[in-house]
């Protein structure tokens, strides 16, 4: 089960980087957005350009973090990379995606779930810093799954805009509660994975939750 939740994270998060690198890089800038999010974006192109490429580095690198094969064979890889995650990916992307937010299609509620996820995301990201530069590695390993179980908002927003549609929900309706739908329910399986394995006795090392061994 490990091995295939592992699995999935990587599929998901590297797909949906993909995805993001192909629709921001080679397609015009808001070109698969409905006409009210594209003006959005093409009035604010420096801010959804950084924001879209610097969490984008977070996906693709985030996912590796959890590798306990790379933490014991590249400890020096593990390192730099986690480095490049948490500076440009959480750093820059979070700083981006909290100034996107105040622009956020959906109106107050929907710019208030981006402005709260981004400022988690960051909150997070230097609260992992933090423990590891103190040394406290098992501490750092519960910050940076909260952080990257954030990052994965990415993904499940992308998920839950098409089955909204689906579903028949107008998009307007859809996409204020997608905006806290993405990332709540992320953090609340983070925190639950975290009081099982308490319940059961085991050292918390979530991160073996994530990639297999």
């Amino acid at each position: 089960m490990k091995r295939f939740v592992s699995a999935c994270v990587y599929i998901l998060a590297l797909g949906v980087a993909a995805y993001a690198i192909w629709a921001y890089a080679f397609l015009p800038l808001g070109k698969l957005m409905g006409p009210e999010m594209r003006a959005n974006f093409l009035a604010h192109r420096i801010g959804i350009y950084t924001h879209v490429f610097a969490a984008t580095t977070a996906l693709i690198l985030g996912p590796f973090q959890f590798s306990g094969w790379l933490r014991r064979r590249h400890p020096w890889l593990h390192r730099m990379s986690g480095r490049v995650y948490l500076g440009v990916g959480v750093g820059v992307g979070g700083v981006a995606a909290l100034y996107m937010s105040t622009f956020a299609y959906g109106g107050p509620v929907a710019k208030l779930g981006f402005a709260t996820l981004a400022a988690a995301w960051l909150y997070t990201g230097f609260r992992a810093y933090r423990a590891i530069r103190a040394g406290a590695v098992a501490e750092h390993r519960r910050w940076i799954v909260r952080n990257f179980a954030l990052s994965l908002a990415a993904v499940t927003l992308r998920i839950y805009l098409p089955l909204s549609g689906l579903s028949g929900i107008p998009f307007a309706l859809a996409y204020p509660i997608v905006a806290w739908l993405c990332w709540v329910p992320n953090l609340l399986v983070a925190e639950w994975a975290f009081a099982r394995r308490t319940a059961l006795g085991a050292p918390v090392v979530a991160s073996k939750a994530l990639a297999p061994e």
